[in-house]
């Protein structure tokens, strides 16, 4: 073969690998766009029926999505194009973290790399984006959750780094897409101690960053308790559909990931069609498991005082660092 022949299949082969994960992507975009209101109204149901209420059923966040984004929205007294413009960077930020989180497949997208950095990096965006947006109004609840959250991110984004670190050293690189690849191909990784401590420091993390208990309580509005809600008290119509939808899509993308560390079977390595369902069709099994178990965990939990929320992230942000140090120290 000649080195051209050779140069035009490997050109060939680098091009339909591109497409390959470009399309995989896009469905795993779609994927969680559909499934990110369901886990939430599974999540509301279960803890309805473990407080003794019926609940509003699975499907009541998609009507509430489908009843906010026919509404326009209204601007508050001596807001700026930013109350306008932030929803719609926090939706498109979680859109980007829900096509490189390995949810349905273990795919490197090429032309923007699943690299543990960038993903912190784009999450960071959307808390940066949803924090700007408490501050613009003006307001007293918007200026508190807003440095409530950004207290909390400063604690996340470390140890969320240092976990994922941890987890990537047996993989011999940082692509999201490679170390569950790894896990999948190694299952005796998943039960080592480094697993063991990276994965319970990241499920930590994961509560505080997508405002759950018992960080957040996503249900309340006092103000004494309320993070994320104060900051987005100000907004309506289609500017708080975009906020829930990209608050529940980071949440989807984020238990997904947990969900793939944990259990990696079912994600696909190829992207053949029958893969991809099969992906799509355990990813929903995961989620539902561990949105459940999240619900039931928040009735029985309380939300902690907030001058002790800094505790519990140092905490696993220690059990990060412990599982570093490990991965060297293991053989």
């Amino acid at each position: 073969m000649t080195p051209a022949a050779v140069s035009a299949a490997v050109s060939a082969a680098v091009t339909g690998a591109t497409v390959s994960a470009t399309v995989l992507a896009v469905l795993q975009c779609a994927v969680a766009v559909v499934v990110a209101p369901l886990l939430v109204g599974t999540m509301r149901q279960v803890r309805a029926r473990l407080e003794g209420r019926a609940g509003p059923g699975v499907l009541q966040p998609w009507r509430d999505l489908r009843k906010l984004a026919t509404k326009a929205p209204l601007q508050a007294a001596g807001t700026t194009v930013l109350s306008a413009v932030l929803p719609v960077v926090l939706l498109a930020s979680s859109l980007v973290v829900c096509a490189l989180v390995p949810l349905l497949g273990a795919a490197a997208t090429p032309l923007v790399p699943d690299d543990l950095f960038v993903v912190v990096s784009i999450l960071l965006v959307g808390s940066v984006a949803v924090a700007l947006l408490g501050l613009d109004a003006g307001t007293a609840f918007g200026g508190m959750g807003s440095s409530r959250h950004m207290m909390i991110t400063a604690l996340v984004e470390p140890t969320v780094l240092v976990a994922v670190y941890a987890l990537s050293v047996p993989a011999g690189g940082s692509a999201l897409s490679e170390i569950v690849a790894t896990r999948l191909a190694d299952p005796a990784v998943i039960a080592s101690p480094v697993s063991v401590l990276a994965v319970v420091a990241l499920a930590v993390v994961v509560l505080a960053e997508t405002g759950r208990l018992p960080v957040d309580n996503p249900s309340t509005h006092l103000e004494l308790t309320m993070v994320h809600e104060a900051m987005v008290l100000e907004s309506s119509g289609r500017d708080l559909a975009w906020l829930e939808l990209g608050a529940w899509l980071r949440l989807t993308a984020l238990l997904g990931l947990v969900a793939n560390l944990v259990v990696p079977w079912g994600v696909a390595t190829t992207a053949s069609a029958g893969a991809v369902v099969l992906g799509a069709a355990t990813l929903g099994a995961k989620l539902t498991v561990l949105g459940g178990v999240l619900a039931a965990g928040e009735v029985l939990l309380a939300k902690v005082r907030l001058f002790k929320v800094p505790e519990l992230l140092a905490g696993s942000f220690v059990l990060a660092f412990l599982a570093v140090t490990a991965s060297y120290l293991v053989v």
